[in-house]
């Protein structure tokens, strides 16, 4: 007995010879095969536990689908929110001012002018100081904002560089020789003059137009509905409801808790995403009209200003008698006086509007003196009414005015990026939130349809 023991321990163990493994292999590929053979395939897409298995997957796939795409309309959106407040906003706002200052500088050149001699100090500093302002803002910005549009802003700005240091040359060839009391001072001022209407000004109008212009489109092109979120939430949505009515139809389970569950997170979901992307839209849709259009109203009012301001001194230092100094200061405070009037009374900063109203009537008046005063053949006193320092002269309420117009697009500008501001904080959590939601719906998909398969088995 423990010699067969012992015989039987001593004997190897068993060896699977080659030609049973060649069996077993070609067993193992005959099973794959009957498994991949197209008539079970079909076979068992068309059975019950197939057909539970293809809706669970559809149903899953549109859930991650609906999300994933929400979430990325969501954060471009945000993205394209931060653009606009960071780079495409502050560089309108700088055309803005550029084209602002240049005007100003033009009209307190030809202002100081006309005092002959040494002119007031503070009208020197005022020419001074826009001149500045203006060279500061044709630092060429680099960053997001360098589009495809860069280029031709580019040149524009580049064009405004080159030509400014003509333009303050003359200026200074102007002012020397009217010190030396030499006529030809007033020929310079007006060729200086002649080239910041036709030349400068024009081209930084050009650039404003484009900056403006691309504020506009960002605004405009956030107002509308992120579509594609929206449809595959809806087809989501809806395939979950269609799901559900077949369940009850060929399982006869009226209600599957999983596709109850995941249709309210997707429906949580979608009315999330429409109501955080109206509240988005209708506040940029209220900068743009509360802010945005106020803004160029005022703006192009400011310039307006500028240059009814330039005519009428320029009309003292060339003593115009052609009258066409007069039909421009008349051109432009027409169009001065229908921008203020057609100022909408809700817009913010209508009080400081009201003022610019008054101190525009009290300009009229004190212009209306000047050219009565002229008229009777007395230029100094002409002179003193159009940049004396009293409170009824002229100079002093193209300084309220201009004062009131520059408060004015201040507070409108606070608005619109308060508006923008508003609009990308109201999406801060959805596209999170769009992940979660989207995940929670899908694996509640497969919770509610697993008992089913279960019954299969």
């Amino acid at each position: 007995m423990a010699r067969t023991e012992e015989a039987t321990a001593a004997q190897p163990p068993s060896v699977v010879t080659e030609p049973a493994r060649k069996h077993l292999g070609a067993a193992r590929n005959s099973a794959v095969r009957e498994h991949l053979d197209p008539a079970n395939l079909r076979s068992f897409a068309q059975s019950s536990p197939g057909r539970l298995i293809a809706i669970g997957l559809v149903l899953i796939g549109l859930c991650i689908a609906a999300g994933v795409v929400s979430a990325v309309t969501v954060s471009e959106r945000q993205q394209a929110l931060d653009i606009l407040l960071d780079d495409t906003e502050p560089d309108a706002q700088s055309a803005q001012r550029l084209y602002t200052t240049l005007s100003i500088a033009d009209a307190a050149a030809s202002t100081a002018f006309i005092a002959g001699g040494l002119e007031p100090e503070a009208v020197r500093d005022r020419y001074s100081q826009a001149l500045g302002e203006a060279s500061s803002e044709l630092v060429i910005e680099s960053g997001p904002a360098s589009t495809a549009s860069a280029d031709p802003d580019t040149r524009l700005r580049t064009g405004i560089a080159t030509g400014l240091p003509v333009y303050s040359g003359l200026i200074e060839t102007a002012r020397a020789n009217n010190r030396s009391g030499y006529p030809v001072g007033a020929a310079y001022l007006s060729e200086a003059s002649n080239q910041m209407q036709t030349t400068l000004l024009p081209m930084a109008q050009e650039l404003q137009d484009h900056r403006s212009g691309a504020v506009d489109a960002a605004q405009r092109h956030h107002a509308r509905p992120p579509w594609p979120a929206i449809v595959l939430l809806i087809l989501g949505l809806a395939f979950l409801v269609w799901a559900q009515i077949e369940l009850a139809k060929r399982w006869h389970r009226v209600v599957n808790p999983g596709l109850l569950l995941a249709s309210a997170a997707m429906v949580t979901l979608l009315a999330w995403t429409v109501a955080a992307g109206s509240i988005s839209a209708v506040s940029m849709i209220n900068g743009r009209d509360g802010a945005a259009v106020p803004a160029s109203r005022l703006t192009e009012s400011r310039i307006v200003t500028q240059q009814a301001r330039s005519a009428e001194t320029l009309k003292l230092v060339r003593r115009d008698a052609t009258g066409d100094y007069d039909r421009t200061y008349d051109y432009s405070i027409a169009r001065l006086t229908e921008l203020l009037d057609g100022y909408p009374t809700r817009a913010p900063a209508a009080g400081d509007v009201a003022n610019a109203r008054t101190a525009l009537a009290r300009w009229r008046a004190a212009h209306q003196r000047m050219n009565e005063t002229l008229a009777h053949g007395d230029f100094d006193g002409a002179a003193a009414v159009a940049t004396g320092p009293g409170t009824a002269d002229a100079a002093a309420q193209v300084d309220a005015l201009d004062r009131s117009l520059g408060a004015a697009l201040a507070k409108t500008r606070d608005t619109l990026r308060g508006k923008i501001s508003q609009s990308a904080r109201v999406l801060d959590f959805l596209a999170p939130g769009a992940m979660v939601l989207s995940i929670l719906a899908a694996s509640l998909v497969g919770l509610g349809l697993w008992p089913r398969l279960r019954e299969y088995r």
